[in-house]
């Protein structure tokens, strides 16, 4: 028999398995009747309601679904309903809640109320540190405010007692970057160590995607050499891929091959970016082969091919005059409820056509029209 102790420690851990139990199946009613909610205003309704439950303000994924879903809507307005209601709240003085509105904020693209949130933390009695501080920064990248970054970066951190750490740094990289702004970008990344801090994986990353992306392959070889060299930093699958863009657009195709070899070899796993490289090689070669074997050994892999493999593929297909693959690659984008731009699947329809395949033509109109995910809107042209 159990000792008095021991059974009411058995006692204690089955009423806490039952209480989690219930927790989570309310959670997941609640979640879903946010989630199956067709109606907007109805969903901003039963958000508003339903944050009055110290519970449901810990749903962290359904804040981030209903705010990303009315800003899709461009419902900015009823963004800022649901999020300004939660400062009645008492969770609005911990800074973790007050950077989960404010990221929000910035995800869509309210970059003005992520900052006024943020300038009222300290009179709700919410300390800002390093972190709202990246939060900050973060919504404006996200709000591609990419401009504003680096003035915030200067300027916030001596007004509020602060010490920007790498994520800060490594925003300013990535707002550089996405304005065209490398050299300001390096600027940043060489400040890194100025500082007493360390460069990290992503702050290498997000620079070497902007070098090779953008055809500066050298500055892109030097860092690449640079991270080779710092043994404390492991290169990951988005290293290599970067530099196999790079490889690409330098048509060094050989090279690229042997880099993607590599990447196996250091036990990392290729993915669809990886491949999607290497068949852009031998589509800008002109090798119908190699693309196609290439083709394969991703829907082999555990990768799937996406959006670019074919808007890549199709239009090569019919170039080189392989129109029952570009039919084939067709239908596979449907299959797998790829969008391809309708003018890139409109080019199989044009070629079938030149080839008097008129009824095959017909079929993948009618199959393209009928579409429920997307009505593409494809067209008969008229044979010559």
């Amino acid at each position: 028999m159990l000792n008095k102790a021991a059974s009411t420690t058995l006692k204690m851990s089955s009423f806490s398995r039952i209480i989690r139990s219930f927790c989570t199946s309310a959670s997941k009613s609640i979640n879903d009747d946010i989630y199956q909610e067709r109606n907007l205003k109805r969903v901003v309704d039963k958000f508003k309601k339903l944050s009055a439950s110290h519970l449901f303000r810990k749903q962290s994924h359904v804040y981030d679904y209903t705010v990303r879903r009315l800003a899709l809507a461009k419902k900015y307005k009823w963004v800022e309903e649901i999020l300004e209601d939660q400062k009645q709240y008492n969770d609005i003085s911990k800074e973790g809640f007050t950077v989960r509105l404010i990221s929000l904020y910035g995800k869509s693209g309210m970059f003005d109320h992520a900052s006024k949130l943020f300038d009222e933390m300290p009179d709700r009695n919410c300390l800002q540190t390093v972190k709202s501080f990246n939060a900050l920064l973060g919504a404006c990248l996200n709000a591609k405010e990419f401009d504003k970054v680096d003035g915030l970066f200067r300027e916030l951190p001596g007004k509020i007692s602060v010490k920007p750490d790498v994520v800060s740094y490594n925003t300013v990289i990535k707002a550089f970057c996405e304005m065209g702004s490398f050299d300001s970008a390096a600027s940043v990344f060489n400040e890194i160590e100025k500082t007493g801090l360390k460069p990290d994986l992503i702050s290498f990353n997000t620079l070497l995607i902007g070098f090779y992306r953008n055809g500066r392959f050298l500055d892109g070889e030097k860092l690449w050499a640079k991270m080779k060299m710092d043994t404390g930093i492991s290169l990951d699958t988005r290293t290599y891929n970067a530099r196999l863009v790079g490889l690409v657009s330098e048509k060094k195709t050989a090279e690229a091959v042997e880099l993607f070899n590599q990447l196996c070899s250091k036990n990392l796993k290729p993915d669809v970016f990886s491949y999607n490289a290497i068949i852009s090689a031998f589509c800008n070669d002109g090798n119908l082969q190699e693309a196609k074997k290439w083709y394969t050994k991703l829907l082999e892999s555990d990768s799937a091919p996406n959006k670019t493999t074919f808007t890549t593929l199709i239009p090569f297909a019919c170039k080189v005059s392989d129109l029952d693959w570009a039919v084939e690659l067709f239908k596979r984008t449907f299959e797998q409820k790829c969008l391809v731009d309708p003018n890139v699947m409109q080019m199989v329809i044009d070629g079938l056509v030149k080839e008097s395949k008129t009824e095959e033509a017909e079929q993948l109109v009618e199959i393209g029209n009928s579409n429920k995910f997307r009505r593409y809107n494809l067209t008969m042209p008229a044979e010559e």
